[in-house]
């Protein structure tokens, strides 16, 4: 056998230039990603003593929110960008 196989198909020169600016962003990575860091600030504070567990009635529907409005912005923002 050849070594020839295990050769990358293009080489580094052969490869189009990348350019910068705005690249596509997952809109259910970026949404599910703010839920659970907005879940661990909460389990943070309630282990710090910061919030009592009879405030979690109020702190849980938060991820969500958060969570949902930043998936509103980031839809309208790309679909701004695409209308351009």
């Amino acid at each position: 056998m050849s070594d020839d196989i295990f050769e990358p198909a293009q080489t580094p020169e052969a490869q189009p230039a990348r350019h910068g600016g705005w690249h596509a962003v997952s809109i259910g990575h970026l949404v599910m990603g703010l839920v659970f860091l907005t879940f661990v600030g909460i389990w943070g504070l309630v282990e710090s003593d910061a919030v009592e567990w009879h405030d979690l009635r109020w702190l849980l529907p938060l991820p969500w929110l958060i969570a949902g409005a930043a998936g509103l912005l980031a839809v309208a923002g790309s679909s701004i960008r695409k209308h351009r």
